[in-house]
């Protein structure tokens, strides 16, 4: 006892003259890991310690703050950069193996000599094939710095052994912007999947080669995005409103308000514009969709929005790990808040989603209410909008919930669809490309046929995937089964604009968009 009593003494002392200008609870922390330092039972790994404190102290503030360990942080920088070090290509996992589905243009893989089609099965001697690898190790294995090398064994259809490469590892460009085309003579369409740092040249170079072709009229696609920079999307916004008009603020206890307004060049200021959200776009996504809608620039067109408005700074610890804390509030020009309430009930934030599918707001727009206190109106035709979480498009696309079966949902839930597509593109590759030397041939004449089906069939099959309703299930289920395999095919064979040309085809937010663009009176259209 008295051994413990000095070793106590001797903690309080040398803890007290560095607690002297601390607050109370920094004290008890330090208290807190000294003790378990000293009188744990067995050895502690203090860093884990520290990292799951870290984790639970951030959980009880917001959904949005945020840590990840120095490894975790190395890769969200990489990937928000727009860049990292690998060997590029496009992959999919089926069954335990790497299929490589596109190798990126004058990257290392094309370069060295990879084709579509090939299985990479060793990774610098270890073998990745067939091992229950996650996809994140298979990522890393790949991924390096700039000029190392990486050595690789493929299996390729029709040569009967490994092909070993030597690749040496590049910068691979991410880009944001992936599929820009002209939907007709005078209409473009642009997808933004995330806001990064190079978010908005490459937007920008988009913009101007679309202007070349003759477009006059913009579909900006903003579904699925979850956003990433403010400064991006306050750039983007500058292309579409005058200059130095407010795009928005950000406003916290201890962080005042900040304003930012739109300074660029401003290259599509005239001409009509048309933004699709949906239910999971997010953050920068709605920053944009928001002061577009508040300066009645153009139509937002979709569902509403998923309603993060909450501001993330980032601290860099020392050991290269970070915190990201939510430090103020998002507001549009008009003063709306983003943020959708979160009362730090972690459970029903997550489930909000779910639960907006299940009170039917998905399907009908009388479903969604929201209170006169949260009105506020926009700038130049003040017509009403609503705060309180997310942006309320002007016009309402349903999800159609009749579209898709339950075996098809569970198909796609098992992952069988995909492989299935992937399956069929590896035998069939050389005749498709030979075949279909266009999109356009493609999709006029390719069709799925019976033994693609039976081999969709009997991967359901081998995924456990139930087919409760019987033959009448399945043929219901046909139709839209076989658009998803024909996309999937398309998305493989060509790039990410003759992909989204095609899908977009058969997409209600797509449709709408461009029947409103269309239309001669469509500056009345915001006036409802």
């Amino acid at each position: 006892m008295k051994k413990l009593f000095l070793i106590i003494t001797t903690l309080f002392l040398s803890m007290t003259a560095q607690a002297q200008q601390m607050p109370d609870h920094i004290i008890k922390l330090m208290y807190a890991g000294n003790i378990i330092d000293n009188f744990y039972v067995d050895d502690a790994d203090n860093n884990k310690i520290a990292e799951e404190g870290i984790k639970a102290m951030l959980k009880t503030l917001d959904p949005h703050s945020t840590y990840t360990d120095p490894k975790e942080t190395k890769a969200l920088l990489e990937q928000m950069e727009g860049s990292f070090g690998g060997i590029g290509i496009q992959f999919n996992i089926v069954s335990d193996t790497l299929y490589v589905i596109q190798t990126t243009l004058n990257g290392p893989s094309e370069r060295a000599g990879l084709l579509p089609g090939d299985k990479i099965v060793t990774v610098d001697g270890e073998t990745i094939a067939g091992v229950k690898k996650e996809r994140s190790e298979i990522m890393n294995c790949l991924r390096g710095e700039k000029g190392t090398t990486v050595n690789i064994e493929v299996v390729r259809r029709g040569v009967d052994r490994k092909i070993p490469f030597t690749l040496v590892r590049d910068n691979i460009s991410t880009e944001t912007v992936d599929a820009a085309y002209m939907i007709d003579k005078q209409n473009g369409y642009i997808r933004i999947t995330t806001f990064g740092a190079k978010t908005h040249g490459e937007f920008v170079t988009k913009l101007d080669s679309l202007k070349k072709k003759g477009m006059k009229n913009l579909i900006l696609d903003l579904s699925g995005n979850g956003g990433g920079y403010l400064n991006s999307a306050v750039d983007i916004v500058g292309e579409f409103i005058d200059e130095e008009s407010l795009v928005v603020y950000t406003e916290g206890k201890n962080s005042p308000r900040s304003n930012y307004h739109a300074y660029s060049g401003g290259k599509f200021r005239k001409g009509k514009l048309v933004v699709i959200v949906d239910e999971t776009s997010a953050s920068a996504s709605e920053i944009l969709a928001g002061a577009v809608q508040d300066w009645d620039r153009g139509i937002i067109v979709g569902r509403r929005t998923f309603g993060k408005g909450l501001v993330q700074r980032p601290f860099q610890l020392p050991d290269g790990s970070m915190i990201r804390l939510t430090i103020a509030r998002y507001y549009t020009p008009t003063g709306r808040c983003i943020q959708k309430p979160y009362d730090n009930d972690s459970v029903k934030y997550e489930d909000d989603l779910l639960n907006r599918y299940n009170s039917g707001e998905m399907t009908s727009a009388d479903s969604i209410h929201f209170p006169d206190s949260l009105k506020t109106y926009t700038l130049r035709l003040e017509r009403p909008v609503y705060g309180g979480g997310g942006i309320m498009p002007d016009y309402f696309v349903p999800v159609d919930t009749m579209k898709y079966t339950k075996y098809h949902r569970s198909l796609a839930a098992n992952g069988s669809i995909i492989q299935t597509s992937l399956r069929y593109l590896d035998e069939n590759r050389e005749k498709l490309n030979a075949q279909y030397p266009t999109i356009k041939d493609f999709e006029k004449n390719f069709e799925v046929d019976e033994a693609f089906v039976e081999m969709l069939k009997q991967q359901g099959i081998k995924d456990n995937v139930k087919l409760e309703g019987g033959d009448e299930e399945f043929e219901r289920s046909l139709p839209e089964l076989k658009k998803q395999l024909k996309q999937l095919i398309a998305r493989d064979l060509w790039d990410m604009n003759q992909f989204m040309w095609l899908y977009n085809k058969d997409s209600d937010l797509f449709n709408k968009a461009y029947e409103l663009i269309k239309e001669k009176k469509f500056d009345k259209l915001m006036i409802k």
